[in-house]
């Protein structure tokens, strides 16, 4: 079964996510959180900051990723893992694969016509709201 993350990272203050406009399919042209594969051999955790550094130039010493759920998709013969965390300080991205950009936090991530994931984003930044996942940084 072939392994994939899904990274949400928010801004330090909490109030943008860091998204990327998808410039390949699937779901080409439509916004994403940024993510890849989950090489074999590799941890999760691993891949999600090894993909976040690839993707974006974030480093482990910029945010500290909680793994926040998992989805399996078996007839997919894939699983996804989805990590969420806030940046410390204040970073510039960059990434070449996609076009990266922060997002506000009010937009209507469930709709499907700009957003990948079948309302799977807007699920999940649910779920990070209901466990306040991001308040562990700041104890």
């Amino acid at each position: 079964m072939q392994g994939y993350n899904v990274l949400m990272i928010y801004s330090k203050d909490k109030e943008r996510l860091l998204m990327c406009k998808r410039l390949k399919e699937p779901y080409k042209g439509l916004s994403n959180l940024v993510g890849g594969k989950i090489e074999p051999g590799e941890s999760g955790i691993d891949a999600a900051y090894r993909e976040l550094a690839e993707e974006t130039g974030i480093s482990a010493a910029d945010v500290t990723l909680h793994h926040v759920m998992d989805y399996t998709y078996y007839l997919q013969d894939c699983y996804v893992e989805v990590y969420a965390g806030k940046l410390k300080r204040d970073v510039e991205v960059a990434g070449d694969e996609n076009e990266l950009y922060w997002s506000e936090l009010h937009h209507d991530f469930f709709d499907v016509s700009l957003y990948a994931g079948e309302g799977n984003i807007g699920h999940m930044l649910e779920q990070v709201k209901m466990s306040k996942v991001l308040a562990m940084d700041e104890q």
